[in-house]
């Protein structure tokens, strides 16, 4: 009889850990947060100093609150100078182009926002009507295109790479090419927004002061003391997941993302708005 009741005690402490687990990934994969960075850069104008950029990536339709009203929230209350949309908005397997656009005309209203594409537009058949659906809410689409920022008078000049997934070729020389075409003679403080995360030494070797990114998704697990374990195109324990890293005077921002696309959930990798601050 002992013996029973110890199994059934057993089984029940494993039933409240297993429920407790799942209870504990679920909110880790809905609780978004706000992760801030500060970059410095040298060839930083005095008037963009303060300069503060919120990051969007790899939403995958996903949805936080009716009418995404959580995101936005949280978004506005960043304060943001520009919103930058770093790819995946969509996802090619559930792709729901109205959800999408919804988001991006709300964001628009909280300030100038800017989109480029990744790997999952790249695969979609309807990026025609998402691209125009975006133009008319007023975001900024750049494919393998330059604007400039401007603020008191001075200027940063803002690179958009098109995903190579739209192009034949290898990945690597498309987008070196797509680098070298947006290149100007004394372009200044640039910044490079960018999906893929494991090119940074094609970023590196183009010159430019910060690169926005995401795709990895925080690498979907992340290990304490380790990082993440999964990454697409880097494979186990990817080196470029999440957060800052720098190469001599080139820093990259990694986004851990927002929504998931192949693997349904994320574990210890809360969703994230990233924000940047420029400081020289």
């Amino acid at each position: 009889m002992q013996k029973k009741t110890r199994r059934i005690v057993l089984l029940g402490v494993i039933a409240a850990l297993l429920i407790g687990l799942s209870a504990w990934i679920a909110w880790g994969n809905t609780a978004l947060l706000v992760s801030e960075v500060t970059v410095a850069g040298n060839p930083l104008p005095e008037a963009f100093s303060g300069f503060r950029i919120a990051q969007v990536s790899d939403l995958h339709n996903a949805e936080f609150g009716e009418d995404q009203q959580d995101l936005v929230r949280m978004l506005k209350e960043t304060d943001p100078d520009c919103i930058v949309l770093t790819g995946d908005l969509v996802d090619s397997r559930r792709t729901r182009i109205d959800v999408a656009v919804a988001f991006a005309e709300q964001a628009v209203q909280i300030a100038p926002t800017y989109y480029v594409t990744g790997n999952h537009e790249a695969r979609i058949s309807g990026y025609g009507a998402l691209k125009q659906g975006l133009e008319s809410a007023g975001v900024t689409v750049l494919e393998k295109e330059r604007v400039e920022l401007e603020r008191e008078g001075e200027t940063i000049a803002l690179w958009g790479l098109h995903d190579p997934g739209f192009f034949a070729g290898e990945e690597e020389s498309v987008l070196a090419e797509q680098l070298s075409d947006l290149a100007q003679a004394g372009d200044g403080y640039t910044i490079l927004l960018a999906h893929r995360p494991e090119f940074f030494s094609v970023y590196v070797q183009a010159g430019v002061d910060l690169v926005l990114s995401g795709h990895a998704h925080g690498g979907q697990i992340r290990l304490p003391f380790v990082g993440g374990l999964i990454a697409p195109g880097q494979g186990l324990f990817p080196e470029y997941d999440a957060g800052l890293y720098t190469e001599g005077d080139t820093h990259m921002v990694v986004s851990r993302g927002i929504g998931n696309s192949v693997f349904p959930f994320r574990v210890n990798n809360r969703p994230e708005i990233v924000v940047v601050t420029l400081v020289n």
